[in-house]
């Protein structure tokens, strides 16, 4: 490690703190194959600066500029030299502990590429650096000079070159125009808040709100209603702001948009689709209320049995038909009787949805209350409640249709006491111990079950204090009825149960373990077999009605250690080691891993039916040794059906039933690849795909422009194209055939559509694998398109961090992601509940060839 990283580790507590630690890098620096990554982060310490980092010499060399870069040549920006920080910085975002080394909050605010005019190494020794910035926001040519001014630390001006990319500071301000994190929905709130407008009286409607009410709010004006209005997103903050905001409940439920025009009410998804059909009464409802025309917005919930919205009773309802039993929670009108609202601060239009919505009695509208508490404290008291959060609302802010830091969200953690029941031994520079083992009695049968993991919120002196009270606690034999086994029991010291943890953590799984635990003390007021799960006592709300359908406390669901069962159609399928985490980001289990394979069948099996697949099997979890299997051997696998191996040249699996897909769930498999053809004819493949795969340090940008520039290239020849996410940073382009070539054709034909890009934008694209080759460019990758070669299944999972879903998408939607990683098992269940198989539908029903004009278009010659 370089001095400046060692400084870097020095200066930092990573027992406390979630940024990443500088780790010795073995080899060569000339074995770089990536382009040299930079990246702003975006940092809420004692004063709101900029980070400003290079990748150069295996570290990235760091800037805090105090007022951010300016796109503005005339403008220097004071640029303060710090310590180096490691290559893995680039993508953190989080909280740094108070009392810690720049402790506050961090986004990655812009990342990407940059380009050295000069030698890189030379121009920063002379403290002259020249250079290209390619980002998701900043571009052109920069300068970074180092001063003679006097101080403890460097001085350097970050200076704008002009160029194309250069605008004036008084025209356009990038800080204040795009504020938020690049890589997720997160944001910094300004200390100094918006001057809030105060709300002004509304008078009470005659026999409708008409178009008399409207025009008295502070920025309306009347305009024909749009045809569609998007959503204003909340971005996720870590702590309540400063400012004027109005909290309310942030509802687990689904964002839908109402759009009514005279006797026609639309209700719409996040995503554009409507969802009338699937909600009558509501529809009913807002027609009902005697608007001319209107456009509102809120949240589809269903609350269960304490009044708190639970998401699966919602997917229930849905899946069952009972759409009776769904609340149509509204919070904001963008646009009321002839009048668009959008300008008009947030409290005006909430109060004029208020005055819409009194008259109805309907139980299925509900406003979503605004609360008048100190915000902390509703916080904690929905978390208490099991709820999601809040959501914040900037008082005097306008409606707009993107994600926005006018509007936030602050998520819950729960915490509570634990009984420790064991810990793990150190790994690396940790001392003492690793992580303490936690355990709650069950309430009904008083049993202590196992109830995870915490090994974060330490630092050296916790480490060693807590150490010394647990040595004399050592027993042999577990306490717990269902102690972790396999990888998971590894390095485990048993305890007698006495010594009590208090622990905030995210959620429990269905397992009744923890997730994103932190741990906060050591408590001795209780004894050890007091401790159970804390549940909130039943609260009245003026949500819905109850409904049949209810979550069970994770914690006092029975757990069994030994083999569970997944119920299927065909009947059940045995998993054994039920609890073993297959990824320790997310805390997963194989058997919520199983579970979700089977929630997702019914999209899963079409993508697999008959095509000859391969496994990827995760035995210790994905962070251990990965084995890609072709072949059955040595896989008992219920239901799995093979092909004789005189076909291929060895023994070929094919998944076409539930007991299949799980069965290979309990073999440890985690990802599944398809070929591109069908058993029933294996020697002509029915669709090509071209794998787009960046070069890790590009940003998304250049990954949304180079698929759209490939589908253009589609779209010429005459080529009808479906596109999926990679589930890691790139995106599948699929284009289903007729059966009427050979593998090698095909596979030539895509080869002659990557040469011809390569040609056409070399800067761009190439055609040549290997990350040599693709330095700062994006590799299309055709291999995938010969016998034998496979690609991830749609709707399949991929062993990376998060358990990512490979996801089909329209190709409208490729300038809203911001990732090929968006979805994961945890969340993609919302994705699939909205669109289905929408994006692919017709995929199936396309029947298109390749000719020989196509061939000639592309520079093939005639075989």
């Amino acid at each position: 490690m370089t001095r400046n990283l060692d400084d870097y580790n020095r200066m930092r507590d990573f027992s406390a703190t979630s940024e990443p630690a500088a780790v010795k890098r073995t080899g060569r620096k000339s074995a770089q194959v990536h382009a040299l990554q930079f990246c702003i982060q975006k940092h809420d310490a004692s004063h709101l600066h900029y980070d400003f980092r290079l990748e150069l010499d295996g570290a990235l060399k760091s800037w805090a500029v105090p007022k951010g870069p300016s796109l503005d040549p005339k403008v220097k920006r004071l640029a303060v030299h710090v310590e180096d920080h490691p290559l893995e910085y680039a993508t953190f975002e989080g909280n740094i502990p108070e009392g810690h080394y720049g402790a506050g909050d961090v986004i990655v605010w812009d990342r990407g590429v940059w380009v050295p005019q000069d030698d890189p190494a030379e121009a920063y020794a002379k403290g002259r650096l020249k250079f290209e910035l390619q980002g998701e926001k900043l571009g052109g040519l920069w300068n970074l000079v180092r001063t003679h001014m006097p101080g403890k630390k460097e001085q350097w001006f970050l200076i704008k070159h002009q160029d194309g990319a250069a605008r004036p500071q008084s025209d356009y301000d990038v800080l204040v125009a795009e504020p938020d994190s690049v890589l997720s929905d997160r944001t910094l709130i300004s200390k100094q808040p918006k001057a809030a407008s105060k709300p002004k009286p509304i008078k009470k409607p005659k026999a409708s709100l008409a178009q008399e009410q409207s025009p008295r709010l502070t920025g309306a004006r009347k305009a024909k209603i749009p045809d569609q209005i998007k959503p204003e997103l909340a971005t996720l903050v870590e702590k309540v702001p400063d400012g004027a905001w109005s909290y309310e409940i942030k509802f687990d439920g689904y964002r839908v948009m109402a759009r009514i025009d005279h006797d026609q009410v639309k209700l719409i998804t996040r995503n554009g689709h409507d969802w009338t059909h699937k909600l009558p009464k509501q529809a009913e409802a807002l027609a009902a209320l005697g608007l001319e025309s209107a456009w509102l917005d809120g949240e589809m919930v269903v609350a269960d049995e304490q009044g708190v919205p639970d998401f699966q009773a919602l997917q229930n309802a849905f899946d069952t038909g009972r759409s009776g039993n769904i609340v149509y929670y509204l919070f904001d009108l963008p646009y009321l009787n002839g009048v668009d609202l959008r300008e008009v601060p947030v409290e005006e239009r909430r109060a004029a949805l208020a005055t819409v919505l009194k008259p109805s009695d309907d139980r299925l509208l509900r406003f979503s209350e605004s609360f008048a508490e100190e915000p902390q404290a509703l916080l904690n008291s929905a978390c208490q409640m099991r709820m999601e959060g809040l959501i914040g609302k900037r008082l005097g802010s306008a409606y707009v249709s993107r994600r926005s830091s006018d509007w936030i969200k602050l998520k819950c953690k729960h915490r509570q006491e634990f009984v420790i029941v064991g810990f793990t031994e150190p790994k690396g520079s940790r001392s003492a111990f690793g992580a303490l083992l936690l355990g709650l009695h069950d309430r009904d049968s008083g049993e202590l079950r196992y109830a995870g993991k915490v090994g974060t919120g330490f630092n050296e002196a916790t480490l060693r204090s807590v150490h010394q009270q647990l040595k004399p606690l050592k027993t042999k034999k577990p306490a717990v009825v269902n102690p972790p086994s396999g990888f998971e029991a590894k390095d485990v010291h048993w305890l007698k149960p006495t010594l009590l943890a208090e622990v905030a953590f995210a959620e429990m799984t269905k397992d009744g373990a923890v997730r994103h635990a932190v741990f906060h003390g050591l408590r001795d007021d209780k004894p050890a077999e007091d401790i159970t799960e804390e549940r909130p006592t039943a609260v009245k709300t003026s949500s819905a009605k109850k409904t049949s359908t209810t979550k069970p406390a994770a914690a006092s669901r029975k757990v069994d250690p030994a083999p569970s069962q997944i119920g299927l159609d065909e009947g059940k399928v045995r998993i054994t080691h039920p609890d073993r985490v297959i990824d320790a980001s997310s805390g997963t289990t194989k058997v919520q891993l199983a579970q979700y394979y089977a929630s997702v069948a019914e999209w899963i099996l079409p993508e697999l039916k008959d095509r000859p697949v391969a496994l990827v099997r995760a035995p210790d979890g994905i962070a251990g040794e990965l084995f890609f299997q072709k072949n059955a051997e040595r896989l008992a696998i219920p239901g799995m059906t093979t092909l004789d191996k005189a076909l291929t040249g060895q023994p070929i699996m094919i998944i076409n039933s539930a007991e299949a897909l799980i069965g290979a769930v309990q073999m440890s498999t985690v990802e599944l690849h398809t070929w591109n053809a069908t058993s029933d004819n294996l020697d002509k493949p029915d669709r090509f795909v071209l794998d787009l795969d960046p070069d890790p340090a590009l940003p998304w940008k250049r990954m949304v422009e180079a698929t759209q520039l490939t589908l253009s290239v589609l779209d010429e020849l005459g080529l009808k194209a479906f596109l999926k996410t990679s589930g890691g940073k790139g995106i599948h382009i699929v284009v289903p055939l007729t059966r009427k070539l050979g593998w090698d054709a095909v596979k030539d034909f895509s080869h002659a559509i990557v040469r011809h890009m390569a040609t056409l934008l070399p800067e761009r694209f190439s055609a040549v694998s290997g990350p040599k080759n693709r330095v700062g460019r994006i590799f299309i990758d055709y291999l995938r398109n010969g016998l034998g070669a496979t690609t991830i299944c749609a709707y399949a999972v991929r062993t990376r961090e998060g358990l990512p879903v490979s996801v089909p998408i329209f190709r409208e939607e490729v300038e809203e992601l911001k990732g090929g990683n968006q979805w994961n098992v945890h969340n993609v269940h919302e994705r699939l509940a909205e669109v289905g198989d929408a994006p692919w539908a017709d995929l199936r029903k396309t029947r298109q060839a390749i000719t020989a004009e196509m061939r000639r278009r592309i520079g093939m010659t005639k075989s």
